[in-house]
């Protein structure tokens, strides 16, 4: 440690040495923060909690694909079928308790006015679960 001298020569000198004491006050007070607060961190409330049985939780339905190509003709999961048979298929799957997800996809030709009609009979007959399937769009940035 470095004292007061008379010596001129080096009375403007840097003092090159760390001062400790700053730092051990900081570790001593980190210390005394930790053993206060290592016991709530440990804390738990003692429980006995009833035994019950459930049943199995049911697995999540497959989710039809849906999907009308470039000439109209509309497809439930690859098998072709008119609006009305859609309609009756969604009166099957919306009276589930856990109606299926429907990811639908349709040609860009196809007018708004024939997907909206299809989206209305899903919604009316109880699945409203819906996806609309495009493809990504790399030319936006």
């Amino acid at each position: 440690m470095a004292f007061a001298s008379f010596d001129d020569k080096r009375g403007g000198a840097p003092v090159a040495e760390i001062n400790m004491v700053p730092l051990i006050d900081v570790m001593l007070v980190l210390l005394v923060i930790f053993i206060v607060a290592a016991p709530l961190l440990t804390q738990s409330v003692k429980l006995e909690l009833p035994k019950a049985s459930a049943q199995p939780t049911q697995p999540q339905p497959d989710a039809i694909q849906l999907s009308i190509n470039a000439e109209g003709i509309l497809y439930w999961n690859g098998e072709a079928l008119s609006r009305q048979e859609a309609a009756a298929r969604f009166a099957v799957e919306g009276a589930k308790p856990n109606p299926p997800a429907v990811r639908f996809s349709v040609d860009q030709s196809i007018p708004y006015g024939r997907v909206a009609e299809i989206l209305a009979d899903a919604a009316r007959l109880g699945v409203s679960k819906i996806g609309l399937v495009t493809q990504p769009d790399t030319t936006a940035r």
